[in-house]
């Protein structure tokens, strides 16, 4: 166990964790067989990953490239990323990248936030706590899978004003409710897991009921701890994940194993 290539998969469930470097694994992936890609990249290199991993424009616009070749046509690609600040300035990755990604040919549907619940990461300089991480939804071309999340609707009527495409408001009575979701997701911190930076489970099932659906094969090439495996095995999908860190490698494998599928209710 932990041979770089090494691979071990749950025939039942199509679930395989691959111990390797993320590029060079995906570079045997067949063209187009991803459906939705969930991760979080190394970025900026404010997590050490036991000093195994390196990180940088050359590796990620590689990471890139091939997500776009094998993502399917219609898939989402969701890549959750933050900046660090260095010499008093953030260093702006997060926006290369997902130009970049555009560039390949990505469509940037829709750019998220995941704001950390309850923390605020203090900073020497004068500028307010980082308390979020941006959720790039990329797509390639139009994705039709999933479910858009929404508020539940009441069934009431409010009197409320909109305003109009010339700038006018107008009232009106309106249905309240039923509109869908905004996209700034607040989530409580995650355990870690022996893992330096494990992104919340609800994350990881909100995105992958928003741009997938059963049956559907869902990719995370920096694995870390298993989340998006443990969740997607949950939901029924298959799944591939690529790790490097060996003892990462080892608590997804641990992490996953026990995990039933949940029941679909008819």
């Amino acid at each position: 166990m932990g041979l770089t290539g090494q691979k071990h998969t749950n025939t039942s469930m199509n679930i395989t964790l691959t111990h390797g470097d993320c590029v060079e694994e995906m570079k045997k992936m067949q063209e187009g067989s991803v459906d939705l890609t969930v991760t979080s990249p190394p970025y900026d290199n404010l997590r050490t990953y036991e000093e195994s991993l390196q990180w940088n424009e050359d590796i990620w616009k590689q990471v890139i490239e091939q997500l776009f070749r094998v993502t399917k046509q219609g898939g989402v690609v969701v890549w959750i990323v933050g900046d660090a600040t260095i010499k008093g300035s953030e260093t702006g990755a997060s926006f290369k990248q997902a130009l970049y990604a555009m560039a390949v040919g990505f469509s940037l549907n829709d750019t998220m936030i995941y704001q950390k619940f309850g923390s605020g990461m203090p900073h020497k300089s004068h500028r307010y706590g980082q308390s979020f991480e941006y959720m790039f939804v990329f797509s390639k071309g139009k994705n039709t899978h999933g479910v858009i999340q929404t508020y539940p609707k009441t069934g009431a009527v409010g009197k409320t004003t909109r305003r109009q495409k010339d700038g006018s408001i107008k009232k009106g009575t309106y249905n309240i409710g039923g509109g869908k979701l905004p996209n700034i997701w607040q989530y409580a911190g995650e355990t870690k897991q022996n893992h330096p930076a494990p992104f919340p489970e609800q994350l990881a099932y909100d995105h992958i009921i928003s741009w997938s659906d059963e049956g559907d094969t869902v990719l995370d090439p920096f694995l870390g701890s298993g989340t998006t495996a443990k969740i997607a095995k949950k939901l029924k999908r298959n799944f591939i994940g690529i790790e490097k860190v060996e003892e990462y490698f080892d608590i997804a494998q641990e992490r996953i194993k026990t995990i039933q599928p949940e029941l679909t209710l008819t």
